[in-house]
């Protein structure tokens, strides 16, 4: 029905005749002469109608907004004062002299042009017309690129796309899985797979040495902006290569999509450990554009009066820290400051202490603190210098549990790079290595950190040992202070497994009851291997600049994980109930 996509006409096309279909973005009458922007996925072009194309005039002057047309016009050359530098097509302009209404469309409920005052449910409930929006069009064709390419790059790698089952079994990956009752198993449920993780292990022993699969992944968890209940993963797995080979190859891939798709080179990886990621920035993904970094100051405090700073100095499980804010003074005022405190707060902070350095020669009257004089002198020394701080300088501390004061001075961090535009590049990738195996829960017990299946770098014996001290072979990749991905060398010996399932509390018939099958694959010749899964809609969200993955997702879920537009999730009738042996609980009245 067209030769040409609106937004793929340029000067070359001058004087060429085209055909165009697509949707009225905007109409506008000029004294006579009737203007069009039509818009497709590839853009917008301008179409220009005048009395001379007699019915067809006509025709135009009865469109409206989202119109549907087919139009056929020559290509000519814009005036010069007409030129829109900010359009593909700005140079050009269609002279029309045939239409035809292929459709016509009700007033929308937006304007798909001023969709920035528009509601993210509106916008969700009516998908099929967001999605016309320029936006959402560029992203969605870029996510189409994104994966055309990263499967050229794996196929020249060697890997093998591989399906795995979306209907599997329940097993404990960390997050609530999503059940799927069986009609012909009574009483039994399959699971929709959190990841595909003990299936890729199974094809490296079943000798699929290099495995990929862009995959469907579900789970039932606490939605934010990065998160939705089904998302789509870069899973990859291959047998015999150790660490340094699999962050070798995924490191290429993410090198290759960002110079292919972006035109941006982003050079060799930088290394961090785990360690040193949470000491100095608070985060296992830490943004490194911001040069903010937080510096242990726990010794300091073991000695003074001051309780607040004193009592998690001598708790073995706590942590007083401090951020210098270079500049500071002047930067942030004490309004500033209190909404600062405010929001470390979320994060379980009882407060935030801070002290303006004014003149640091003066340890009497150059620092000016509510807590300053609970601090001896000798002690204010020993800050200003293990911090190298300099006049002006704020500084703002962080004292209590650990995990406490890594997660609010760490976001604290964050956010003071983005109020104080603080970002020194663009972008900052990077490798976080050498994570503890296990963690301990709210009730003392231990979990895993990554999943029960990361192979440890010690021998089983010291595992069970002195679990807490067990570092694992994995590694994640950050960019920007986002985990694009994670993996890890995988076990791969039945009794390093067992290992770990005694760790973790997982008895033998527990074991046998959810891992039963991988148990028994690892008595069959399993070679060494490991793996990398990355987070799709993550990676098209950064590359597109995006707030949310669900600006890149063509029908997301909203917060609350519904389908606002096709009102799922619903109700089904009882008949269906029956065949799958469910019944449902009716909600107990209140008692008065």
């Amino acid at each position: 029905m067209r030769t040409d996509y609106c937004g793929a006409l340029r000067s070359a096309d001058i004087d060429r005749t085209v055909t165009l279909c697509g949707w009225v973005d905007r109409r506008r009458d000029h004294g006579g002469v009737i203007f069009i922007d039509l818009r497709d996925r590839d853009g917008i072009a301008q179409v220009v109608f005048d009395p001379d194309a007699g019915s067809h005039f006509e025709k135009a002057d009865r469109v409206r907004s989202e119109y549907v047309l087919k139009v056929t016009g020559r290509v000519r050359a814009r005036a010069a004062e007409a030129v829109n530098p900010n359009m593909g097509t700005g140079e050009i302009e269609i002279y029309g002299t045939e239409l035809e209404i292929l459709n016509t469309a009700e007033t929308v409920p937006f304007q798909l042009d001023e969709h920035t005052a528009v509601g993210e449910d509106v916008r969700l409930k009516y998908r099929y017309l967001d999605l016309r929006r320029t936006e959402m069009q560029h992203n969605l064709r870029f996510r189409s690129k994104l994966t055309t390419a990263i499967r050229n790059y794996l196929d020249g790698e060697g890997f093998l796309d591989i399906e795995t089952p979306i209907l599997t079994r329940a097993t404990p990956e960390g997050a609530r899985d999503y059940l799927v009752p069986s009609r012909t198993h009574g009483g039994k449920f399959f699971a929709l797979p959190q990841s595909p993780q003990l299936f890729k292990q199974l094809l490296m022993v079943s000798g699929f040495d290099r495995y990929y699969q862009i995959a469907k992944c579900f789970r039932d968890e606490d939605l934010r902006a990065d998160r939705q209940p089904e998302f789509t993963q870069i899973d990859i797995e291959t047998a015999f290569l150790d660490e340094a080979g699999i962050m070798s190859v995924t490191e290429g891939m993410v090198r290759s999509l960002f110079s292919e798709l972006k035109g941006v080179e982003l050079g060799e990886f930088p290394r961090m450990t785990y360690y040193e990621a949470m000491l100095k920035y608070g985060s296992d993904k830490p943004d490194l554009r911001i040069p903010l970094e937080m510096v242990e100051i726990k010794d300091l405090m073991t000695e003074v009066d001051f309780k607040v700073f004193s009592g998690p100095a001598n708790d073995p499980k706590g942590r007083v820290t401090a951020l210098k804010v270079p500049g500071g003074n002047d930067k942030l005022t004490r309004k500033q400051i209190d909404d600062y405190t405010k929001f470390v707060g979320i994060y379980g902070a009882k407060g935030l202490a801070y002290i303006k350095v004014n003149d640091k020669s003066d340890l009497e009257g150059g620092l000016q603190s509510p807590i300053v004089k609970f601090l001896p002198n000798e002690t204010r020394a020993a800050i200003l210098d293990r911090l190298e701080a300099e006049n002006g300088d704020l500084i703002f501390f962080g004292a209590d549990k650990a995990k406490v004061v890594s997660e609010a001075l760490g976001a604290l961090r964050c956010k003071l790079g983005e109020d104080l535009e603080l970002y020194t590049r663009d972008w900052a990738p990077l490798w976080v290595v050498d994570f503890p195996m296990f963690e301990e829960d709210d009730n003392g017990g231990l979990t895993s950190l990554h999943h029960p299946f990361t192979a440890p770098s010690c021998s089983p014996e010291q595992l069970e040992e002195n679990p807490l001290e067990a570092l694992s072979r994995a590694y994640d990749m950050v960019l920007n202070g986002t985990e694009l991905g994670g993996g890890s060398i995988r076990i791969h010996d039945q009794s390093m497994q067992e290992s770990v399932f005694r760790v973790l509390g997982i008895g033998e018939q527990e074991q046998r009851e959810k891992f039963g099958f991988l148990l028994d694959a690892l008595k069959y010749g399993a070679p060494p291997h490991g793996g990398l899964a990355f987070g799709l809609d993550r990676l098209v969200m950064l590359m597109t600049d995006s707030d949310s993955i669900r600006d890149v997702i063509a029908f997301p879920k909203t917060q609350s994980a519904a389908d606002v537009m096709t009102d799922a999730p619903g109700t089904v009738e009882n008949r269906q109930l029956r065949e799958l042996n469910i019944r449902l609980r009716q909600k107990e009245e209140k008692i008065s």
